[in-house]
């Protein structure tokens, strides 16, 4: 099953008030990293809604109210990963999640793509669907990259944006990710790389699983994240091949040619990364800290590895409040 491969693939592959643009090296406790009580599977699942769009059926989570705020997950994640957030947020906003086309729960229309610029037009599509107009946007992993296509597409819909670990122009995709998009090529990466972590759970927690290389913590992902991130997508030969066209979307690089958007971009902006992660640089951080000319700066969360928004829910919600004070 490459356990070895998928490791170092997946080694390979927002937003404070009116602070100063110097990075924060500082961090939370474990203690901090896992206090309150996450939504669980069942709830989640309960939540879920599907928006019929001519992308397909779309399957989101929405709670809370107030203005909104839209937050897109990594890969090979789904939306589960911001249940954390939401319960920490709902009270003060329209907290919304959708899973990816080609990932989570949403339900893809024959013949559509799964490249970042499909993700944006359907994202765009769900809000109007939904009455909604601008967005708090929320972005780590891959649903970065669509974050920030959103934004200078969209520029009048996005209020703030929030980036934690995610694609930058100049690490897109990043070098690790090529043992998995060699994998999609030959149509076996969903086959041979998800399939035996829903099969054996305990696999996906192990150094060389999905755990070891993208959690902080060894008890992560746990069986129901698992069960809601990776058993859709190996649920059918049809589901592995879209999670495949998920992965081969990604390249070539889906930000190529943005840098100047991002240089005339005014949205208030807050990056969020951590130090473990062993896919992103820590130089992508300081690279959309100085092209983003409204970056509030950068805070950096000791040993956190790439999917820490999930296990660190607390920081995301106390950078979310400062950003939004300050925009």
């Amino acid at each position: 099953m490459h356990r070895r491969q998928f490791m170092a693939a997946a080694a390979g592959g927002v937003v404070a008030g009116m602070l100063s643009a110097c990075a924060s090296t500082s961090g939370p406790t474990r203690a901090a990293a896992v206090s309150g009580k996450a939504t669980d599977a069942a709830a989640w699942s309960a939540a879920r809604r599907f928006a019929p769009l001519k992308f397909g059926k779309i399957a989101y989570v929405e709670r809370g109210s107030g203005p909104a705020a839209l937050f897109l997950h990594g890969f090979p994640v789904s939306s589960f990963q911001w249940r954390g957030a939401f319960d920490r947020l709902a009270g003060e906003r329209r907290c919304v999640a959708a899973d990816f086309l080609g990932l989570g729960f949403t339900e893809v229309a024959a013949g559509q793509s799964c490249a970042p610029s499909e993700q944006v037009e359907m994202l765009a599509a769900l809000l109007d669907s939904l009455s909604i107009s601008t967005v708090d946007l929320f972005g780590n992993d891959s649903g970065g990259a669509v974050a920030q296509l959103f934004t200078v597409r969209y520029p009048q819909r996005v209020r703030t944006l929030l980036l934690t670990n995610c694609d930058v122009e100049p690490d897109s995709p990043p070098l690790a990710l090529q043992p998995v998009l060699a994998a999609a090529r030959e149509g076996k990466f969903a086959e041979t790389w998800l399939a035996p972590s829903v099969a054996n759970k305990s696999l996906a927690r192990t150094k060389e699983g999905l755990g070891g290389a993208t959690f902080t913590y060894p008890e992560n992902p746990t069986d129901e994240a698992i069960d809601q991130y990776l058993a859709p997508l190996v649920s059918s030969p049809e589901r592995k091949k879209l999670t495949d066209s998920y992965a081969l979307a990604l390249d070539p690089n889906p930000l190529a040619g943005i840098e100047a958007s991002l240089k005339r971009c005014t949205v208030p902006t807050r990056i969020v990364w951590g130090t473990g992660d062993t896919i992103f640089k820590q130089e992508d951080a300081d690279y959309l800290d100085r092209t983003l000319p409204n970056s509030r700066g950068v805070r950096r969360i000791p040993g956190a590895k790439l999917f820490f928004p999930e296990e660190f829910p607390d920081v995301i919600a106390e950078e979310a409040r400062k950003l939004w004070r300050g925009a």
